[in-house]
């Protein structure tokens, strides 16, 4: 896996988040979009506590904190495709959905700047990460230090189509 490719590509989607809470009014970042489920601002409160909670993980992986287990094959596919399977909607799991909730726009401001800045103090760890260290994922099983960062990517990208699903609901 090229790390470097993907800490760059996970910067590039912040960087989509950001521009896209800069262009969204305080209002509207905390309505109920007309297609229903979560509104911008859950899905920042989920995406960032979610993706700092990944931090954690990738920290203790990389530090040896962790177990030998084995990566699952259909992990091993959703990480190499970097994305998950279309016809299937994920749960968030309940521990994670009761994290929730509406935040405004400061809030995710610096959710944003604290992945940020955790993301650029550990990406340089992953260079010692042992590869056979895994840390539980609530859904997908064990993963190592990589495997963490790459479910970073593939799990912000997922969520910002889901912004952009937001936004097109309220165009309509």
């Amino acid at each position: 896996m090229n790390t470097g490719r993907v800490y760059r590509s996970i910067d590039k989607i912040v960087a989509a988040y950001q521009v896209k809470l800069d262009a969204t009014d305080e209002e509207a970042f905390t309505v109920t979009p007309p297609i229903g489920g979560w509104s911008y601002s859950e899905v920042y409160s989920h995406i960032f506590d979610a993706s700092l909670l990944s931090l954690l993980a990738l920290n203790n992986a990389s530090r040896g904190v962790g177990e030998i287990k084995h990566t699952h094959s259909l992990v091993k596919l959703i990480l190499f495709f970097g994305s998950f399977p279309p016809t299937k909607r994920y749960k968030v799991p309940l521990r994670l959905a009761n994290r929730v909730k509406k935040i405004e726009k400061l809030t995710a401001q610096q959710l944003i700047r604290d992945f940020e800045f955790q993301l650029k103090k550990l990406y340089p760890q992953l260079a010692q990460a042992d590869p056979s260290i895994k840390v539980k994922h609530p859904r997908m099983g064990y993963l190592n230090a990589e495997q963490w960062l790459r479910f970073i990517e593939i799990h912000l990208g997922h969520h910002l189509k889901q912004i952009n699903r937001i936004e097109r609901s309220f165009k309509q």
